[in-house]
């Protein structure tokens, strides 16, 4: 268990595939390094894991810095050919994702986002080459 600053606590369980890591207070400007520290150690030292789970029943307020983090979270857990899951998110966490457009980013079932990044995709044809370097790029309709 790691106990952080009086307003968030991180407690992580693993296995050799999946860890979790239940959270527990506010992920805001002053906690949220935190918990980035946390994830990024445990997939460093287990290169072997395919989910990290963040259960987030006992997660209080997320603010920007909150947001930001976890999508930092997702790339590096795509990053890592491991799939994020957010567990148990109350309310207000669906709300901000909601708001924000990133609820499908954390929610999908195939990969999005980040993890999609990272998966190959094949160059374009000479043909659509050149009909994208004939496309107008001034806001004038010139080039």
């Amino acid at each position: 268990m790691t106990t952080l600053p009086s307003s968030l606590r991180l407690t992580t369980i693993d296995t050799d595939d999946t860890v979790r890591i239940e959270i527990t207070g506010d992920l805001d400007y002053d906690t949220a390094d935190f918990l980035l520290e946390e994830v990024t150690t445990q997939l460093e030292a287990r290169p072997k894991v395919r989910h990290v789970h963040l259960h987030c029943a006992g997660l209080g307020t997320v603010d920007s810095m909150g947001l930001s983090i976890l999508l930092m979270i997702g790339r590096r857990t795509a990053a890592a050919g491991a799939r994020l899951h957010l567990d148990d998110r109350p309310a207000q966490l669906d709300r901000l994702l909601d708001i924000t457009g990133t609820l499908d980013y954390f929610t999908a079932t195939t990969p999005t986002g980040a993890a999609a990044a990272h998966q190959h995709t094949p160059e374009p044809s000479e043909t659509t080459r050149a009909t994208q370097a004939a496309r107008p790029t001034g806001p004038d309709g010139t080039t």
